[in-house]
């Protein structure tokens, strides 16, 4: 039985990436790093600040480190803050729960700053019955345990759930925990997405694709109850 969907939230409930790509490039000018949009997507999109500057800037302190990811956040929420909008079809697709007695969960990477400043933006700061930050878990995703978290905090299995996420790390998150995942190829191909684990990949949440798959997931349900 399906009782919820769990949402990633960069690349996922907004296309948040070309802007995180601009402005770690801006940032990393500083350190003699050119990146490109294929580096970034590879090593960049999906992890944690930490994860990423322990990889390419390892000369920072711990205390230049936080300072760095402190500027570069800021710097992404003041270039954010007037063209941020959310993916096509996640408004209707929050509607659809809402018809249906699902419930939703936001598990997410993002520094906190940064989801709160997205649900403010996006107005949806009351959507979600809970909302998991990785910085505030035992570990971030790939691990699956921000996706653990969400499912004891809406009390349901794995098997009653199904997530939405772009990167490989969330995939492999969401996967890990069990759940049924969609790929969502806003900052990857779909043949990578589904490389980690993505049962079905959709470019956002008007794909008919996905709406079937809903659909049919919550009359099964209804039958289920009716037999």
């Amino acid at each position: 039985m399906l009782a919820a969907i769990l949402f990633d939230l960069d690349g996922t409930i907004a296309n948040t990436d070309p802007i995180h790509y601009q402005v770690w490039r801006e940032m990393l000018i500083a350190y003699d790093m050119d990146i490109d949009e294929t580096f970034y997507k590879f090593h960049i999109s999906g992890r944690t600040n930490p994860q990423i500057l322990e990889d390419f800037l390892p000369q920072l302190s711990p205390e230049e480190g936080a300072k760095f990811a402190d500027e570069k956040e800021a710097l992404f929420r003041e270039k954010a803050k007037t063209i941020l909008k959310p993916l096509s079809g996640f408004l209707e697709l929050i509607a659809w729960t809402d018809t249906h007695q699902l419930k939703r969960a936001l598990v997410t990477n993002a520094p906190r700053l940064n989801v709160q400043f997205v649900l403010e933006v996006l107005e949806i700061k009351e959507v979600f019955h809970t909302v998991v930050i990785a910085e505030n878990e035992i570990a971030a995703k790939p691990n699956p345990a921000p996706y653990q978290v969400a499912l004891n905090n809406l009390g349901i299995t794995a098997e009653q759930a199904i997530a939405l996420e772009d990167s490989p790390s969330g995939i492999r998150s969401a996967v890990g925990a069990g759940i049924r995942t969609i790929g969502v190829t806003t900052t990857q191909e779909s043949i990578v997405l589904q490389s980690f684990g993505a049962f079905m990949t959709v470019p956002d949440f008007t794909d008919l694709q996905l709406w079937t798959l809903l659909n049919s997931s919550v009359q099964e349900d209804v039958a289920c109850l009716d037999s």
